[in-house]
């Protein structure tokens, strides 16, 4: 993809920004808010791993509770501010999390008496089966249902979103390009210099390129991710659907203590789904087809073989979930990204100009362009 704002002018930039993924673009995004002349330099043509690889879901409901929560919120308000500007469709927004157990209600009714539970609702089966027939299965007893979601198609608003930077904002773009070295004002690239005041590193998942030794000391590992994209069920989908399952991964609500008798009655109803981290998110493209997902499996470096019980027990759930038999599958593919055990982002400072950035827990899309707000407004003062 050529965007207009490419060139190879030597001239010096306030700010680089490392990596084109959705984290890194929601730096470049708060910086040139900030009225800073900004490079984006990325190794590949165009973004290609974990920002284009899931839902496209803008995620809050479910998120921490606390600073997370707030960045998915903030990030929300910015998804919805910039997409329409940008030339980016909003499929679908808000989210329905069917509910089939008593204690799935249970943790419902405690996130709806916090703060995160503001403009979210709790549905029997009646008022699930008259507001959303789509996805009312026979012995759903109801659903939360949260308005604050959005849903973008990742694999063409992350092209959308460069293409915007670089023709109303003049960021540069320097694709095909590895950062090799970063001392400010000095980046050494695959393709020569770069001069930048400031620099922001947002690698994913290569922790061996730039500041190697900062990353180990987080005892990171990478998760990958199974994803499938359905035929068009024939029907228009009402929102973002998850299912129960989400109630013990998302810690937004598996931090909540009636969710501990969920994961109970979960590991003695579904423990292969959740061996394989098996939890469902199925969101619409404009098209009708369907992304669904997900399974986690976690290591140092995950194999690339995706093994095909999780594809079938995601398809499984998908139909408990909505009552629908899943339609044919029409693409597969897996996604990596970095996790954590200990937190959900970090931001390291390797040198007073410099700040590598790295969402540990596969959110980039959902918290980014708050964190990119927060990052940025940190290392230039503002």
């Amino acid at each position: 993809m050529a965007f207009s704002g490419t060139d190879r002018n030597p001239s010096r930039f306030d700010l680089a920004v490392i990596g084109a993924g959705v984290v890194g673009l929601g730096h470049a995004l708060a910086a040139v808010r900030q009225g800073l002349k900004v490079v984006v330099i990325e190794r590949d043509l165009r973004a290609n791993g974990a920002s284009i690889r899931n839902f496209g879901f803008i995620t809050v409901s479910g998120q921490p509770r606390g600073e997370v929560w707030r960045l998915a919120r903030r990030s929300r308000d910015i998804w919805a501010e910039v997409a329409p500007r940008a030339g980016i469709p909003v499929e679908h927004e808000g989210l329905v999390l069917t509910l089939r157990r008593p204690e799935s209600v249970a943790v419902a009714e405690a996130f709806l008496a916090t703060e995160m539970g503001e403009d979210c609702e709790l549905l029997g089966s009646s008022g699930l089966k008259s507001r959303f027939p789509q996805i009312a299965a026979d012995d759903t007893l109801g659903a939360l249902v949260s308005p604050h979601e959005l849903r973008v198609d990742s694999a063409l608003a992350l092209p959308q979103l460069a293409d915007w930077l670089a023709r109303e904002h003049a960021v540069t773009f320097r694709m095909a390009e590895t950062a090799l070295n970063v001392d400010p004002p000095v980046i050494a690239t695959s393709r020569g210099e770069v001069l930048a005041d400031r620099v922001i590193v947002c690698p994913n998942d290569d922790f061996s390129t730039l500041f190697p030794d900062q990353i180990a000391a987080y005892g990171l590992k990478r998760c990958r991710l199974s994803m499938l994209r359905l035929a068009s069920p024939g029907l228009r989908w009402p929102a973002g659907v998850m299912s129960d399952l989400g109630l013990v991964r998302y810690r937004g609500y598996s931090d909540l203590s009636p969710a501990a008798a969920l994961a109970r009655r979960l590991e003695a109803e579904q423990p292969r789904a959740l061996a394989n981290g098996v939890h469902l998110i199925a969101v619409q493209n404009s098209d009708g087809t369907l992304v669904v997902g997900d399974s986690h499996h976690y290591d140092d470096l995950p194999l690339p073989f995706a093994p095909a019980e999780a594809e079938a027990l995601i398809l499984e759930e998908f139909e408990r979930a909505t009552g629908l038999a899943p339609p044919p599958v029409v693409a597969r593919w897996t996604g990596v990204y970095p996790v954590s055990k200990q937190r959900d982002f970090l931001v390291d400072k390797p040198s007073p100009h410099v700040r590598l950035v790295i969402v540990s827990s596969g959110t980039g899309a959902s918290t980014g362009f708050g964190l990119g707000e927060a990052t940025i407004a940190e290392l230039c003062g503002s």
